[in-house]
């Protein structure tokens, strides 16, 4: 079987490496699993601690995703084997993928993401940390999770908090699309270059002579970045989320879910991005959307580590109650996309089942990510 992840080193004209690693499983659209993980956390602390590199890559194989998001049929499939709480896989998955997620996010040298392609659930978790993120005329990012009877997890609870106009909160209760302008707008991109710009970009990195200084060399990035940018500046796609701006806010700034839904579900749309949008809501799991609003209430002023706590809390309760391990059948293993979620209508949850969510299965000093500074 091929590596699910390759790492490879190039040498820059003062010597310096660029190290680059490859999310490698085409076929799954560069589905994250346990063991792609555990090789990136790994591999990315030990070029932290070598000097010898200046600056890291990340990118997906192939030219469909960067990645896709975590692998959650087999995550399903392990639930379905195992219903104790919390589970073991689930946790260790989980717990492994948001300390490198924060790892990304504190990252201490240039880090590029070529987000090209898909970037979904985890994928964004890999890319929205970044200290340079690059979107291509290609790439095409959601959190789509409510589809599936989850939530917007990997730091969402904490990066979609700083969208301007409540985006955030929108594209977590719809998992509407974003494309590489959209991106920009909503702080999930720095940069968008040439769908084919991947070799210039290695090549010109690989020209660099590097400062010693990590925030020199950052700086360096962002003006090679600039560069390139500039001939991919026309061909911007048309941006869905400025067109709507003052709409989602609108919606979005109705005080309460249920005055939310009410208007997602019988207001007319003349947008179709914002129809298709409403029309995921309204198909989407009412639980998750319960919980998702619960948490925008919750994490207004978390850090980032405190925001991770908490979604691992709701990522484990999520996988112990039905409507998740419902939500990936009918999406992904059966496919009927008729899925039967555990309650009809947002008014049938109870705020008491909404709450257990956020109930840890541990004591607080046993927290698996206690460690997080």
């Amino acid at each position: 079987m091929p590596d699910v992840v390759l790492f490879e080193e190039r040498r820059c004209a003062d010597g310096k490496r660029i190290g680059i690693a490859t999310l490698n499983s085409e076929k799954s659209l560069n589905a994250l699993t346990l063991e792609m993980i555990r090789l990136l956390q790994a591999k990315l602390a030990a070029w932290e601690a070598d000097s010898g590199i200046a600056a890291v890559l990340l990118r997906g194989a192939g030219e469909k995703a960067f990645c896709a998001g975590g692998d959650v049929r087999a995550l399903r499939d392990a639930l379905l084997s195992d219903d104790s709480h919390p589970q073991p896989q689930a946790l260790a998955f989980f717990r492994e993928e948001y300390t490198l997620d924060y790892h990304i996010h504190c990252y201490a040298k240039p880090l590029i993401v070529w987000g090209h392609g898909i970037v979904m659930g985890g994928g964004l978790g890999l890319m929205a940390g970044a200290s340079h993120r690059v979107a291509t005329s290609a790439t095409r990012i959601a959190m789509p999770e409510i589809t599936i009877g989850l939530y917007p997890d990997v730091a969402g609870s904490w990066f979609l908090q700083r969208m301007p106009a409540r985006v955030g909160l929108f594209l977590g209760l719809t998992g509407a699309p974003l494309n590489a302008h959209d991106a920009l707008i909503c702080n999930l991109a720095d940069h968008v270059l040439a769908s084919d710009a991947w070799p210039q970009l290695l090549e010109q990195l690989q020209q660099q002579y590097w400062d010693a200084d990590s925030a020199t060399r950052s700086a360096q990035v962002s003006s090679l970045l600039s560069q390139l940018e500039q001939a991919a500046r026309n061909n911007l796609p048309a941006s869905n989320i400025a067109r709507n701006l003052l709409t989602i806010h609108q919606l979005m700034s109705m005080g309460d879910l249920a005055t939310v839904a009410d208007a997602l579900g019988t207001q007319q749309f003349d947008d179709d991005w914002l129809a298709s949008a409403a029309k995921n809501f309204r198909h989407g799991c009412p639980v998750s959307a319960a919980v998702t609003w619960e948490i925008f209430q919750r994490a207004r002023h978390l850090s980032l580590a405190e925001a991770l706590r908490m979604e691992l809390i709701l990522s484990l309760n999520f996988c112990h109650k039905p409507d998740f391990r419902e939500g990936v059948r009918a999406l992904l293993v059966d496919k009927d996309r008729q899925p039967q979620w555990h309650y009809r209508q947002l008014a049938d949850i109870p705020q008491d089942w909404v709450d257990s969510h956020f109930v840890a299965p541990w004591p607080a000093e046993q927290h698996p990510l206690a460690t997080l500074p």
